[in-house]
């Protein structure tokens, strides 16, 4: 490990701990692979057909939440809703396979 000098002010100081966090840290890699793996399992295995759609155009698509509304015949507190169920299945599906 090497000797880092860090200043004491603030942003420096934190600016300094992020450099050396990345220099000496570990490689993640096969974590995001599993995680990217069991991510695209529970979109196809846990969430619902509407909410499949829902969250490919939020995420994938990059659309807003009131264009998602428009465009499927629904108001924008359905599609939050509905988003956030997805969200809360995912979250639970992914926190006992990690």
């Amino acid at each position: 490990m090497r000797s880092t000098r860090f200043n004491n002010s603030s942003s420096q100081w934190l600016g300094d701990m992020t450099v050396w966090l990345r220099a000496n840290a570990g490689d993640n890699g096969e974590q995001m692979t599993r995680l990217r793996r069991n991510l695209r399992l529970a979109r196809e295995r846990e969430l619902t057909e509407r909410q499949r759609e829902m969250v490919a155009l939020y995420y994938d698509q990059g659309m807003t939440m009131p264009q998602i509304a428009e465009r499927l015949g629904v108001s924008r507190s359905t599609v939050s809703r509905t988003l956030r169920r997805a969200r809360d299945r995912l979250y639970r599906f992914l926190r006992y396979t990690l």
